[in-house]
């Protein structure tokens, strides 16, 4: 049960680091942050700084204690970003060079079912109604 536990909070604070920090760049709109975001994917500034605001809030929301619908969302949130941030990556051919950028986040959304699926009851939706 220890093993659990130390394995759950390691593959939350991962998650929430990677997404929480990003989220926070992406707001603050960093200029380095979307030399390929912008140019290379084409999705405009603005929807940077918007995807932050979500990405910092889902960070917080899976580390904080109860609430646990709302961190259902925002284990769904973050999941659905990173496999869109691979799918775009590849759809304008970020192979090679740029395998990173799909890579990456497969790797981080891996951590992010593990966080999920590693959740102690408490943080399970339902589990509250069943105490």
């Amino acid at each position: 049960m220890q093993t659990k536990a130390i394995a759950y909070w390691i593959t939350t604070i991962l998650v929430a680091f990677f997404i929480g920090s990003g989220g926070v760049v992406q707001m603050v709109q960093f200029p380095g942050n979307s030399h390929g975001v912008v140019p290379v994917l084409g999705y405009p500034m603005y929807f940077m700084a918007i995807l932050g605001f979500w990405k910092a809030l889902g960070a917080i929301a899976i580390l904080v204690p109860r609430f646990p619908r709302l961190k259902e969302w925002a284990y769904a949130g973050i999941f659905f970003d990173l496999t869109g941030a691979a799918a775009s990556c590849a759809a304008v051919g970020g192979y090679g060079v740029y395998a990173f950028h799909i890579i990456a986040p497969l790797i981080l959304a891996g951590f992010t079912v593990a966080s999920w699926a590693l959740r102690p009851q408490s943080r399970i939706l339902g589990a509250l109604a069943r105490q």
